[in-house]
């Protein structure tokens, strides 16, 4: 049993910022995603992605402002189940929620604080039958470890963000050539990525195939090749070390339709009057996944409810003590030991 005063579900930015306006009020946390990175979907889906409505920042890639998030939070020392999704709550004879994710792991704390953005995230799968023979033998739907696919020939396929930021990112800092396979012509993904592809195109540096897409896959206990078929319906095999259909994530709430919890629109309802509490006490929800009267989707604002819900866990936590605010100018950062 993992214990700790608020579980947090969810490791995206406003995740991130709980522990640091909980570490504040000296509130020890622990992260529980289904995704296997921190960072949510800005880390998973468009980490090079430009943001330009963070406070103090004329522009941050999403990437980066989930590392200076990590940084703020790391004299607090939290705690972190990756690749687990949250799958129950329950309370125990003590008054304490006990969350228990698809594996079994179970996290004991007075408050949950839900900060899982627009839910669980699940990749969309191409519709090819013996995919899951392959999964983590050669077909990737995320990239946690770069270096993974340093020098390797890397087919991706996919024309958002995420496809085009990968393959630029693989095609600048490999030896092997990238293939970036496209069922069209037309990009969902930023100009300015676009752009870019089509220049390290010329320099030889990625094979874009547009019009194109991956249907069987090939292999004994690993993934070996992949039958490609053009817009004019010919069908050739080639070999590869990995595959990465990167189509994007689907959210969905999953399990938390099934906890009792007020829900809206596929949103979690909350009270904006105080504290952003749930109908169930001692359960908040921040950031996109809640709804109320005037939500607005946008991470500052996400930051913000965090930070009033954190007041109120501490009120639950420590019924018996009064919190003072003290500015972090006065009286700086002061992490666990």
């Amino acid at each position: 049993m993992i214990k700790s005063d608020i579980i947090i579900i969810g490791a995206g930015p406003v995740g991130l910022f709980t522990v640091f306006e909980a570490g504040l009020m000296k509130l020890k946390c622990h992260v529980i995603d289904s995704i296997s990175t921190i960072g949510g979907q800005l880390n998973e889906i468009y980490p090079k992605k430009p943001i330009y409505d963070i406070p103090g920042y004329p522009m941050i890639l999403a990437g980066d402002l989930i590392d200076n998030l990590k940084k703020q939070a790391s004299p607090f020392k939290p705690g972190f189940t990756l690749g687990e999704r949250a799958e129950k709550i329950t309370k125990s004879s003590n008054n304490n929620f006990i969350v228990e994710t698809n594996k079994g792991k179970k996290h004991q704390s007075k408050v949950v604080i839900i900060s899982g953005g627009l839910g669980s995230f699940e990749p969309r799968k191409p519709l090819i039958s013996n995919l899951s023979k392959y999964e983590e033998k050669g077909v990737q739907y995320s990239i946690n470890d770069p270096n993974l696919f340093i020098n390797k020939k890397v087919f991706i396929s996919g024309g958002g963000d995420s496809a085009l930021d990968w393959a630029i990112y693989l095609a600048e800092n490999s030896s092997q050539k990238i293939y970036l396979i496209h069922r069209s012509e037309l990009f969902r993904a930023h100009k300015d990525s676009v752009s870019k592809v089509y220049e390290l195109v010329e320099k030889g540096k990625i094979d874009l195939r547009v019009n194109s897409e991956i249907i069987s896959l090939h292999g004994d206990k690993k993934l070996k090749e992949v039958s490609i078929k053009n817009k004019n319906n010919i069908i050739k095999k080639e070999k590869l070390d990995f595959w990465l259909p990167l189509f994007g994530f689907s959210p969905k709430l999953g399990p938390i339709n099934d906890w009792g919890l007020e829900i809206e629109k596929n949103s979690i309802l909350v009270d904006n009057t105080m504290d952003y509490q749930t109908n169930i006490a001692g359960i908040f929800a921040v950031g996109d996944i809640n709804t109320y009267p005037g939500k607005l989707k946008l991470i500052l604002c996400g930051f913000h409810e965090a930070t009033l819900a954190v007041q109120s866990a501490f009120k639950i936590i420590n019924p018996n003590l009064k919190y003072t605010l003290k500015y972090t100018t006065v009286q700086g950062i002061k992490g666990f030991n």
